[in-house]
């Protein structure tokens, strides 16, 4: 069984490797591995070492840090606390494209559009 850091930091590949809009291919090619490999790095199935981190973080143009964050409120969700957004919500292909979609909006026009949000989330 996948331990929850490596299944963690996987999920946070994948997230940022969809953000960027970066295949698993394109990916591999830039760190100078096979593309199965990084499908076993995203699920969890094989544990990434510090320098292979390093080499995606610089392939996906984000600090280490990253794969990390959001860790402690992953642990506090499966320990029973209750939230409202699915633990895994970025593991979400169409969630993963609705933020994409979001952030390729003009600025002015997001504020605006997340307001309405805001706005019927209150409603419901």
């Amino acid at each position: 069984m996948a331990h929850p850091v490596d299944v963690h930091v996987g999920k946070r590949i994948r997230h940022r490797r969809w953000l960027v809009g970066m295949t698993q291919q394109q990916l591999a090619e830039r760190v100078g591995i096979k593309f199965q490999q990084i499908q076993k790095y995203e699920t969890g199935a094989n544990r990434v070492s510090a320098s292979r981190l390093w080499d995606i973080a610089e392939a996906l143009d984000v600090p280490v840090s990253f794969f990390f964050e959001g860790i402690e409120h992953e642990n506090a969700a499966e320990e029973g606390a209750a939230e409202s957004v699915p633990a895994d919500i970025m593991g979400d292909k169409e969630a993963l494209d609705l933020v994409r979609s979001y952030y390729a909006i003009p600025e002015n026009q997001r504020r605006r559009l997340f307001e309405l949000a805001r706005v019927l989330s209150d409603v419901a």
